[in-house]
């Protein structure tokens, strides 16, 4: 067997060869710049979905532009790459995370990904056609799902890379306070903005198990008869 190093949080030694004597000594973990990168990437990933989100509802009530049954299925696939990355920060400062889950949580990422590309490709397509104007406002010359189908194709690669350097970059966290008051402030603000579109969906469905093609109005507050 040939020897493995499992780093951890904590700085713990690796594991030692199955066919070393027990009295050789491995070296110690210590992590350096880009597992402290490697802590934070994640971050990025969750806050950053968390913005296109928080993004899509503030164009939803400002341009009263509710989101189609395709739209809430590619949030919904932002969500879960979102939410694997936020896991390997919390294994990460409790200190449990290995090399192993590392990896495969790249593996659940990408898996989102190609999930989303496949939403947002059927929806593009669906509006190529010339003259066709689309779903909605263009921002920046591109609509809503375009953009979305851009940030699948990043997570997708950014997962294919750090899969190549997951020993280099395993995630370590900084040491100090600051750095655990920063890391929960924003995976709450993920939160936040996830419960929020989790309960506008359902405000927007009602009862119903399938949303129109074209939405109009949200079947809730129909079904409650708030409005008629």
């Amino acid at each position: 067997m040939s020897d493995t190093t499992t780093p951890s949080n904590q700085g713990a030694s690796p594991e030692h060869d199955g066919t070393a004597a027990s009295t050789d000594k491995a070296a110690t973990f210590t992590p350096g710049f880009w597992n402290y990168i490697g802590f934070w990437f994640p971050h990025v990933v969750a806050v950053g979905y968390a913005g296109v989100i928080a993004s899509a509802i503030f164009i939803q009530f400002t341009q009263d532009e509710l989101p189609c049954p395709l739209c809430t299925l590619q949030r919904m696939a932002m969500m879960l790459v979102a939410i694997a990355a936020t896991w390997v920060v919390g294994q990460a400062r409790k200190g449990v995370l290995t090399p192993d889950k590392y990896a495969r949580t790249f593996g659940l990422m990408m898996l989102g990904a190609l999930l989303g590309m496949l939403i947002s490709t059927r929806q593009v397509l669906l509006h190529i056609l010339p003259d066709d104007p689309g779903y909605g406002e263009p921002i920046l010359g591109l609509h809503l799902y375009t953009w979305a189908l851009v940030t699948f194709f990043v997570v997708l690669v950014y997962s294919a890379i750090m899969l190549t350097v997951t020993k280099q970059t395993f995630p370590v966290m900084p040491k100090g306070s600051a750095s655990l008051w920063i890391s929960r402030i924003l995976i709450w603000i993920f939160i936040f903005i996830i419960a929020l579109n989790v309960v506008l969906i359902f405000i927007e469905a009602g009862f119903n198990w399938v949303l129109p093609d074209d939405p109009t109005r949200y079947e809730l507050l129909y079904d409650l008869g708030i409005k008629s």
